[in-house]
């Protein structure tokens, strides 16, 4: 059974994954801070998709572009002008709402059908720069990242001589000024993007953003999301923002119904386009690959010719919390056993936030405790991420806690360890809770042999 949003908020405040932002003055809506848990689960999932990026493609480069935008930036490309929602107030509560959420022309608080016209919204957060607020020095949080790569464009091709097709990844904060925040952290006023733009010659883009679509799946299905949960939808024309030739959204059954967990667009070459034509003498022109590989490339250009073009763009742009999300979504478990039920969250191994958990079946016997902290010290070493040294004093609640919060492995040092000829511990599996005695001698290889 797929939980509620109320088990996943519940589950994330009691374990430290997710907590509501300044919540002992009230709290910030559509504002949360990542706890102890949260922020490990956030940087694995990081960490996997800049791995699966820039680490296992040779045609992808980093970027960490600054979260203050210059206005001018955000002018040109159109977002000062497009960025907004419809809004609509209601005349007898004063809640206000977007209008395109708007059922049977009634408010969705009070049923009041007092409602004003519809009149647009900016979702861009302006802020004064400089020491004089006089409006006439300011700028923007970003309200997304790629505009950090487009000015970075000529940067990087200058840097590191690259010709198409290629792309530049970027993870990082974005800010809009959501009306009604909502879902939890499905929408946020401040959230983390992962997102790529990739650069590829005029004429191979339909290609190219076919490719990535499938790509991306594949790359959600690898981190634990399942195939009957996760669907395309390729959007309307009337739908498509403002520099959008074609886009496909990857969405996923969140606990609220299927909403978009990431979106792959055709961005033609309206970005690079547009901020060329802005400044006199900048071109923003890219070189195709003199010697293309046919199984990597696709290339439709007389390559004698090699002129210089402005690229067009598909940008794969997913929702890092709402990555989170939908993995605590899928993980989430409740299971019958025979002296009642536990709750697991089914992880897969690399994006759990502790990897192993090092248990003392007894906290005062300093024999156990001292090997249990060698253990906890020796695999940490390994480099797999983070392994916890746990003394709650009781074995059983020690499991159905590391159950709860996604630890694969727990290994419990016991009054045995010390029996027989070698060292042994036991090794408990999260998802099978199978145990089994391990040297301890060989648990290195044991636990890398695990995770990888």
């Amino acid at each position: 059974m797929r939980p509620s949003l109320e088990d996943l908020v519940s589950l994330c405040k009691r374990r430290g994954f997710i907590f509501q932002s300044s919540d002992i003055y009230g709290g910030l809506q559509g504002i949360y801070d990542y706890g102890p848990l949260g922020v490990e689960l956030k940087n694995n999932l990081k960490a996997a998709w800049w791995k699966a990026m820039v680490y296992e493609r040779d045609d992808i480069e980093g970027l960490d572009s600054s979260i203050l935008t210059h206005r001018l930036t955000l002018k040109h490309s159109g977002h000062e002008a497009t960025f907004s929602d419809p809004m609509v107030d209601c005349r007898d509560c004063k809640h206000r709402m977007r209008a395109d959420h708007v059922i049977n022309n009634a408010c969705d608080k009070c049923g009041s059908k007092n409602l004003t016209d519809p009149r647009p919204f900016n979702l861009m957060l302006r802020t004064n720069l400089g020491p004089i607020d006089d409006g006439s020095s300011y700028g923007y949080l970003r309200p997304e990242t790629a505009q950090g790569i487009f000015t970075n464009f000529k940067n990087v091709i200058d840097s590191t001589s690259r010709k198409l097709p290629f792309g530049i990844a970027q993870i990082g904060k974005a800010f809009r000024n959501e009306v009604t925040p909502r879902n939890f952290i499905f929408r946020v006023r401040e959230f983390e993007q992962m997102e790529l733009e990739f650069f590829v010659q005029p004429g191979t883009d339909e290609h190219w953003h076919q490719l990535w679509v499938d790509a991306r799946l594949n790359w959600w299905k690898e981190q634990g999301l399942s195939f009957e949960n996760l669907k395309l939808l390729p959007q309307k024309q009337e739908e498509l923002a403002h520099y959008s030739k074609a886009t496909t959204d990857i969405l996923y059954h969140f606990p609220h119904g299927f909403e978009e967990l990431e979106g792959i667009a055709n961005r033609t070459d309206f970005d690079l386009g547009s901020h060329s034509k802005m400044q006199e003498g900048l071109k923003l022109f890219a070189k195709v690959q003199p010697n293309p590989d046919s199984t990597a490339f696709l290339v439709i250009q007389d390559l004698e010719k090699k002129a210089p073009m402005v690229p067009f763009v598909i940008e794969p742009s997913a929702g890092l919390d709402r990555g989170v999300l939908a993995i605590l979504t899928e993980a989430y478990t409740k299971e019958k056993l025979e002296n009642g039920e536990r709750i697991v969250l089914k992880l897969k191994p690399h994006l759990a936030p502790i990897k192993v958990a090092i248990i003392p079946l007894a906290r005062n016997n300093e024999k156990i405790v001292a090997k249990a902290l060698e253990i906890k010290s020796s695999l940490q070493k390994l480099g797999m991420g983070r392994m916890k040294y746990e003394d709650i004093g009781n074995i059983g609640k020690a499991y159905r806690r590391h159950d709860e919060i996604g630890t694969p492995l727990c290994i419990t040092v016991d009054f045995d360890t010390f029996e027989g000829n070698q060292e042994t511990v036991t090794v408990r599996n999260r998802d099978t809770m199978v145990q089994e005695r391990i040297a301890v001698s060989d648990l290195p290889k044991y636990v890398l042999e695990y995770f990888s």
